[in-house]
């Protein structure tokens, strides 16, 4: 698990320097009306940085507790488009620092724990696979970010 986490670490530095590289203009392009723009994926990674952490603290006491959201309506309501590109990148920065701060005192034995995330139906995921699928998840979205037109 510490290797995820490192990889994880690793990330958050890699990507507030690329970050740097991308102009405004690149930030608010929105490839079409519904796709999100890259401040759009910037401010989902923030709300995936606050459910996760929220589940990586909650399942180690309170096992199959049910912790989802609705990743569109988040986007919409919290208006990233219109939010300063510094405020996002500094506040993605930290909650991650947080997340990885929290998942690096999960005791061994808590990654069995189990959090429901299902919508409609119960997805019961390990705090491992979680961790797991939340690096992954970031990966996949910082390549979006970073990727040019």
């Amino acid at each position: 698990m510490a290797a995820v986490v490192d990889q994880i670490e690793m990330l958050l530095t890699e990507s507030i320097g690329m970050f740097s590289f991308i102009e405004e203009k690149e930030w608010t392009f929105k490839p079409a009306p519904e796709k999100w723009s890259k401040k759009e994926i910037l401010g989902h990674l923030i709300d995936s940085a606050q459910n996760n952490l929220r589940r990586f603290i909650v399942s180690q006491h309170e096992p199959d507790d049910k912790i989802y959201y609705h990743q569109d309506e988040w986007v919409r309501c919290q208006n990233y488009q219109s939010a300063d590109i510094g405020e996002l990148q500094q506040l993605w920065l930290l909650i991650n620092k947080q997340l990885v701060r929290t998942v690096r005192n999960i005791p061994v034995a808590a990654l069995k724990n189990t959090c429901d995330t299902g919508k409609e139906a119960i997805e019961l995921h390990t705090l491992e696979f979680l961790i797991e699928d939340y690096h992954a998840h970031m990966l996949h979205h910082l390549k979006q970010i970073t990727a040019r037109h």
